[in-house]
């Protein structure tokens, strides 16, 4: 994707399959309508990455994937993916997390050495504290993923070279935060933005399009399911119609996509 002078490419980490029913309150009935989203058995892909945005002098990392220890036969590529682009780990200036669940920084770090060292992580305040304050969201679940470890024991090493964010603004060149929160306390959505143009990176405000078409959606994994479909309903208003182009970690194949606006139902078209 091109957005005026800035690239943004999706880095895969790969994909991982799971029935509707684990991630969303919805019957298989209510799925019908979004088949769309769909294997041939009825599963929903949920792809794992993050973008590469290149701007100006900077290369930025959004999110990165669920790391090396997740699934080694459909996941661990995010490296790969990355050398494939042109991109090394030395190269990488800035890694910007929409949110800290485990699944987004499975590669900022081997629990010792970051893995993109001469980069500065910037994450929104109030997800740090939820994961590394007094009192940290216990994460236990998500261990099996990390090779062991618990998102707490993942983000030290990065600790030296963290900037956070607490409200909406400009943290690089073409880069803009905007807080969307539910998913998590400090769920955050990037906009990109260069001359007259713009794209938005939904972190996982969204996980599936199937979201964004209507108002009474909401995933399992929400922190605040209130907060988190107030976040979504408000995001589809604005986006629907106006072809800004839209792109989240867990799109099947990290697309882009654009909302449309319908005569009963929001429509959604990938490219």
């Amino acid at each position: 994707m091109k957005i005026g002078d800035i690239s943004i490419d999706g880095v895969s980490d790969g994909s991982l399959k799971a029935r509707p029913k684990h991630m969303f309150n919805k019957s298989e009935l209510e799925w019908e309508q979004h088949s769309q989203f769909l294997d041939e058995k009825g599963r929903l892909t949920m792809d794992m990455g993050g973008f590469l945005v290149r701007s100006g002098d900077r290369l930025a990392l959004v999110d990165t994937g669920i790391g090396p220890h997740a699934d080694p036969a459909r996941t661990g590529m995010f490296m790969q993916s990355l050398a494939a682009l042109g991109a090394a780990p030395g190269e990488v200036t800035d890694v910007v997390l929409t949110h800290l669940h485990f699944d987004h920084v499975g590669w900022v770090s081997d629990g010792e050495q970051r893995l993109f060292p001469n980069a500065t992580y910037r994450c929104h305040e109030a997800d740090w504290e939820f994961f590394m304050g007094a009192d940290p969201y216990d994460d236990g679940p998500a261990v099996a993923w990390l090779g062991g470890r618990r998102v707490s024991e993942l983000l030290p090493p990065v600790e030296d070279r963290l900037e956070v964010w607490d409200g909406d603004g400009t943290i690089l060149p073409g880069l803009d935060v905007r807080s969307a929160p539910g998913h998590t306390p400090g769920s955050s959505v990037i906009v990109i933005s260069s001359g007259s143009e713009r794209a938005m990176l939904l972190g996982d405000v969204v996980h599936c399009p199937a979201e964004l078409l209507s108002d009474d959606w909401e995933a399992l994994a929400d922190f605040d399911r209130e907060l988190a479909r107030r976040s979504r309903v408000a995001l589809a208003r604005e986006l629907e119609g106006t072809d800004i182009p839209v792109a989240a970690a867990h799109f099947p194949g990290l697309q882009f996509g654009r909302l449309l606006a319908g005569e009963s139902q929001r429509q959604w078209v990938f490219g």
